[in-house]
């Protein structure tokens, strides 16, 4: 199945040349020539890699870039005229992936796509027994017979699957967690933020919340994810 790559650039010649090169190597292209049409793609579509303008004729690149990030951690590739130290650094910090300045060779962007993307291939998901972690897509499937069932997650509920598959099969006490996922400051946290976040997604998981088998308390101790 071909990656989806989306092309946010409003320069019509330069997006079809990059569509048009990019078609050849085997991707499915989707161009967005501003910023509203590219939420919407990046909303409606699973993208693989964003090739990404920062001037764009209604708001910022950055401002897309912000928003990919809330929600995945596909690899975005800027492509921009800006071209001092400020700028792409500016890039980088808003969580690109690359930094490339107009003018540019389509053989280096080429290049760097491909890089982007081994780096993206090995954290695209973990598996724990039947239940598997999407972290391109950000959400959690549990097998069911030849099928995966989408479990939908809250944003909190997501993090706390993803730090206990990550650890599965070992003890987390709930300082760890707390720690990991809510207070990385040292500020007070309500004791029953993780117990009723805990009882929230086992409800979701578990056959028998009251039972659990996925996520177990170890009395004394913490929790473990147990499959």
């Amino acid at each position: 199945m071909s990656k989806q790559m989306l092309i946010v650039e409003d320069d019509e010649n330069l997006s079809r040349g990059m569509a048009f090169t990019f078609e050849k190597e085997g991707f499915s292209v989707i161009s967005a020539p501003t910023a509203a049409i590219a939420r919407k793609e990046l909303t409606n579509r699973n993208i693989d890699i964003v090739i990404l303008d920062l001037g764009l004729p209604d708001g910022d690149g950055l401002e897309i870039c912000h928003f990919i990030r809330q929600r995945s951690n596909i690899p975005v590739v800027m492509l921009t005229a800006r071209d001092l130290e400020t700028d792409e650094v500016g890039g980088l910090m808003a969580g690109a992936d690359d930094y490339i300045t107009k003018p540019f060779s389509l053989s280096v962007l080429r290049a760097r796509v491909d890089a982007a993307l081994r780096r993206q291939s090995p954290t695209q998901g973990f598996r724990a027994g039947a239940f598997r972690l999407d972290t391109r897509l950000c959400k959690l499937f549990r097998k069911q017979d030849e099928t995966e069932e989408d479990i939908p997650l809250s944003a909190t509920e997501y993090k706390l699957v993803q730090y206990f598959i990550i650890n599965a099969g070992q003890v987390v006490s709930k300082e760890q967690i707390l720690s990991a996922l809510w207070d990385n400051n040292g500020n007070f946290v309500d004791e029953n933020t993780l117990p009723v976040n805990i009882s929230r997604l086992r409800a979701k998981i578990e056959k028998d919340p009251r039972n659990p088998q996925v996520i177990k308390t170890v009395h004394g101790l913490g929790y473990v994810w147990a499959m």
